[in-house]
Formats: structure tokens, sequence, C-alpha cells
């Protein structure tokens, strides 16, 4: 069904930007993580500590694109953030298509069908995060498209449709897909997946792709490219592997999504780790840029500053999600900071116009490797202040795990190697801890900026890293690839990899719990405010004790009115939490984990919360189609 819908053009364009509404009853959410700026805060305050218990179901649409991988269509991973922009919620799916939707009834207007091709190219399932949007800031009266919609695809094309039609933009690549390919030059290994919609930002789109982990040594470079918002034309490129490098590893690229200085024109990218990601004999030279966050000149692509958050990356530790950009009352001053969550469970609070430390960072010995033909960085940084996600040191045997498996979790720690933080992949194997699945992962946090409160979820996961050696990999494992699992060739290397989750044969974690928590800091003295299990873990048909928590992929959103909304756990719920004290005030059942960020607008003055429950098989196996919005019953 397709519908025109009329909009103000000043409330479009201040959403197009990242600003604040211009209608106050009404609020937007405008981007990926709400604003440019990522701070995942609405100013909506009608959903309050007091009454976020009686909220109810508005509406709820299927999108129909979903699969469970049974069939000959690969398994759907949906971490699509609705938006609500131009009075309608957008929505991508992992089939690659754009459904458009009333705010307050659910009623679809228009569904655009890209005719992608649904192959898990680079991918280990169907993924998308969402659709992005621009408007025109002086639009062409009678014209299509001074309203777009984005959208990519695994196999690299980024289309663009008229946010009130649905219909192609014809003038953006060609016939309304730009084929980003194009561009994919240097050990064009597998297509440049566009997962993450782009970063919008006046009339540029900030495009940046996933790739193929864990495969090849040598591999597309990272690479963020700016294109013209309304033809597709390449403006720059950002490359974050120096050239002289590049014909021996690749990646370090910008697979999550990104955010916007609008006052100074800056724009912040996370930067992953390079390949191969587990062994870097074949790159010792410095990559300066790798497992960064890295500030750049909107217009140039210039890097105004860098910094690394870990040395010749050996873990995976991908800077997985944009700083979250905030002002900060400290010591008599106002600084302009930046929240950057990490993998390692650290948060790098910096000044972002330097990228200086406002809390310390501090270079830290750390274990040498013992693989051939490595050599691990010797130092790496640490932060104390604000006090870390995950503790120091690995949660140690958890005694029930052990006990129901007859000791295998305390007889398998025995053959491991581990000296703390940052020890190295081995051939014996390493206990990683927190390994690559964080720690803090994509969704990263969110911040209340009047009370400058700092809201984020992270797991406490225990893995195992074992190099294998080449002959031996190709000789013997290969051969039982489907009985071991968790392999990876990491081609032209000495190395083949085995990733691993330190589970006992029942599959239970062999580490003590919480296995997830939600926390939140002070910004103006770096004080841990709270911590709380969150989520439960959902196992042979039963939910584990609330104490035990979650892991969780997804991230927060906070609002104005004291709440912080989340789904992202395993047990297939979105919560409420009082985001004073974090005690649980609400949650409600979904179809399948709700790996995406919620979107929270006003619209006709009243308050919606909107979830899009799709799942995530590192979770579950359990996926869904469901797009599900929350409101407050109407008064009597």
């Amino acid at each position: 069904m397709k519908r025109t819908v009329s909009l103000c053009s000043g409330l479009a364009l201040t959403a197009a930007l990242g600003l604040a509404p211009a209608n106050a009853q009404d609020s937007t959410w405008s981007t990926f993580n709400g604003d440019l700026k990522a701070q995942k805060y609405s100013p909506a305050d009608q959903i309050t500590p007091q009454n976020v218990g009686q909220l109810q179901k508005a509406w709820e649409v299927h999108t129909g694109d979903v699969s469970d991988g049974s069939g000959g269509v690969p398994m759907s991973v949906w971490s699509a953030t609705p938006l609500f922009v131009n009075d309608t919620v957008y929505v991508g799916t992992p089939f690659y298509n754009i459904v458009a939707i009333e705010p307050d009834t659910g009623k679809v207007k228009w569904t655009y069908k890209s005719k992608a091709v649904l192959e898990a190219l680079t991918q280990p399932d169907l993924k998308n995060r969402g659709v992005a949007y621009w408007e025109a800031a002086s639009p062409v009266p009678g014209q299509p498209c001074q309203k777009r919609i984005y959208i990519g695809t695994m196999d690299a094309k980024l289309h663009a449709v008229d946010a009130d039609t649905g219909q192609p933009c014809a003038d953006f690549g060609k016939g309304g897909v730009l084929d980003i390919n194009v561009w994919n030059t240097t050990n064009n290994k597998w297509p440049l997946s566009i997962l993450q919609p782009p970063t919008v930002y006046k009339d540029r789109l900030y495009i940046g792709w996933a790739g193929k982990d864990w495969v090849e040594s040598e591999a597309p470079p990272g690479t963020v490219f700016a294109v013209d918002a309304r033809t597709g034309e390449l403006e720059w490129t950002f490359e974050s592997i120096p050239k002289k490098m590049q014909a021996r590893t690749g990646t370090a690229n910008v697979w999550a999504s990104m955010s916007i200085d609008p006052d100074r024109n800056i724009l912040y990218l996370p930067i992953s780790s390079p390949s191969p990601n587990f062994y870097g004999g074949n790159r010792l030279d410095p990559i300066p840029l790798a497992t960064s966050v890295t500030a750049l000149d909107t217009e140039t692509g210039n890097v105004i500053w860098s910094r690394q958050l870990v040395h010749h990356d050996l873990w995976d530790l991908d800077t997985n999600a944009p700083p979250t950009l905030v002002d900060i009352d400290k010591d008599g001053q106002v600084i302009p900071a930046l929240v950057q969550t990490s993998k390692q469970g650290f948060l790098y609070v910096l000044n972002r116009y330097t990228g200086e430390p406002v809390y310390p960072i501090e270079e830290r010995p750390v274990p040498a490797s013992d693989a051939a033909g490595e050599m691990a960085a010797k130092t790496q940084p640490f932060v104390e202040r604000p006090q870390p996600l995950v503790d120091a040191e690995w949660p140690g045997v958890f005694w029930l795990a052990d006990a129901l498996s007859f000791g295998y979790c305390s007889r398998k720690l025995k053959e491991l190697r581990y000296e703390g933080r940052f020890t190295p992949p081995s051939l014996q194997g390493t206990l990683v801890y927190p390994p690559t699945v964080g720690g803090v992962e994509w969704g990263g946090g969110a911040v209340d900026p009047e009370s400058q409160t700092f809201v984020v979820n992270h797991s406490h996961v225990v893995q195992i890293y074992q190099l294998i050696p080449r002959e031996q990999y190709n000789k013997d494992v290969e051969d039982r690839a489907h009985q071991l699992g968790g392999l990876a060739p990491m081609n032209d290397s000495p190395y083949g990899f085995r990733l691993t989750t330190f589970l006992n044969p029942l599959g239970m974690p062999c580490w003590n719990p919480p296995y997830g928590e939600l926390s939140a800091y002070d910004l103006k003295t770096g004080d841990l405010l709270w911590r709380k299990p969150m989520g439960a873990v959902q196992k042979w048909g039963f939910y584990m004790p609330d104490s035990w928590g979650s892991v969780t992929i997804g991230g927060p959103v906070v609002t104005k009115g004291g709440l912080v909304f989340i789904g992202a756990s395993m047990d297939a719920k979105v919560r409420a939490f009082d985001q004073k004290t974090g005690e649980l005030l609400w949650k409600a059942q979904v179809e399948a984990p709700a790996v995406a960020l919620p979107a929270i607008y006003t619209y006709k003055g009243k308050q919606y919360v909107v979830f899009v429950a799709g799942g995530n098989s590192i979770l579950t196996p359990r996926v869904g189609d469901q797009v599900i919005a929350f409101t407050l019953p109407d008064a009597n």
C-alpha cells in the first residue's frame, strides 16, 4: 500500500540533522542511535517510573521476512532500530526490504522490495541493522525523493527510495541503487556488505561495511566512503591501513554505526581489528588506526585525531559501537567529551575535540606471545575510572557446572594458558576474558545529557583461543570441522584457529555468574551508580535465576522521564528500569530476543516505545519478524 504523507519541512530538516524537533509536543527517532551524537536519548517524559507498569501493546506488525535456516534461505538476524521521521515508522528487514508504518495504528503504508540476493555471502546469517533517512534542506516542490530512505544489502548495494511513496530514487546510483563494490579494488575476496545503515549528515552519506571475519589474512582494507546523498557520487575515501601494509592484511573496517559532532563537523569512527584476527605475524609493522576511535573532518575525511584502544590486536576486540558524545561538568569546567565502550570492558572517556583522556588511561605491561612468528605488544591501555565493566581477573570456575560435569571445568582449566587480560592466543589454548563477544557489543551505551548519567549493558563470557599449525589444520582439523566447530582458517598465515566458549559437556558456562549486567555511571565523577544482573538465560526450556543475568546483544535507550528501555537478552523479554536506581519496573514477552535498539517517539502528544524482535543466532536460534509498539492506556 502506498500513501503520501505531509510533514512540516522544519520538523523534517531538524530530524535529518539529528536535532530537537520543532514541535515540542512530538519527538522523533531520526537515526540508528536516536541522534547524530549517539546519545540514545529521548526527551519524551510522558512515561515515567510511576506509570511505566501500565504500558500496553499499541500495535504490532509482522513483516514476513524471517527464516530459521531450515530451508533454502539462511537464518535471519534482525538488529534494525526503527526510525520515526516524516510522521512514519520505518524499518529495514533482514531480507533487505523496507516497511513504512503508521506510528499510532501500525498500519503498513508501503513496502519496498529490494529483490536482494538472499545468500550469506560474508556473514553466517542474513543480517540487517535498519535504514537511514535524509531530507533536502530546500525541497523542490513537486519533485520526488526530496525525502529518502536508504537500505544496504549483503552484496554491497545501497538502495534509495522516496520516503513518502517507497518508489526508487532514479537519480541515485543507477536507477536508485549504488553498487559499493565497484570501489572494492584491493584484496577483493568478498563484497563490502552494507549491513549497518549509512550515517547521514547534511547532504552526505558516510558508509562503512562488514566483511567475512576470520577467514583471510589478506582481505579488503578498511575504508569509509563519503558519497553525495542525492546521486551517490563518491566525494572522498578514508583508509585505515597504511598503503604499504595493505597487501599483507586487511579489514580494520567500520562495520558499526558512527557518530557526528554537528558543532565542529567531526565524524567519529569505531574502527575494528585487522586481519587475520588472531595472529599478527604477517602484520608486525604498526597499523595505528586499527582497533581505535578516530575523528575525521566531515568535509575532507582527514584525520583530526585517533586513539588506539588495543595495540597489535590479537583478540578480535573491534571497536564496535559509536562513541557517545556528551558535555560533562567536571572540576568546574564543561568538557566536550565522548564515551567509547569496548569489548574489553573499559569505558574510555575522552575530550572529543582532542582525543585526550578525561579520566586516566595507563599503559601497562601484558603477557608475551609464545607462538612462533608472533610478537605481541609489550603494553596495552588500561582504564580504572570509570570502573571497568568486567573484572581484572576471570570469574573463576562455577562449582555447579564443575560438579555436574564431574570436574570437567577444573580439568580443562589446567590445560589452558591464562595470565590475565591480553594473554595472547596459543597452541595449547588460551583462556580469554573478556573475549571477542565482550564486554560491550555493538549496541554501546546511552546517556542522559541532563544528569550526565551513562547506562550500558555488558556481558561476562569466557572463551578459549587456540592456534592450530597450518599443516595440522589442513590435514586433520578441517576434515572434522563438522564435529569440532568454531574453526577459522586464517588463510595465508602459519595457523588456523579454533574458538570455543568455555562450556561443560552439558552446555553450562564453566565460569561463575552473572553472565550479563546493566550498569549506570555518573560521568561528572566517573563513579559507578549501580550495577544489576539483567535478563535471564533460557536453556533446556527453563529460565535460569535472575541473579545470573543474561549475555546480551543490543543496547539501551534512556528518556527524560527517568527510564531505561532495553531488550537484548536471551529470554526474549523487553524491559524498563528506573534510571536512578536500576530497579526493574516493567517487562513484556516478545517473539524473539530484541537485539535491536528500541526507538522512542511522541506522536500526536502520545509517547511510544517500539522494539524489533528478530533474534540473533549467537544468543539462541529463536528468530522472529515482529515490530511491536507499547504505549500508556488512554485516560478515561
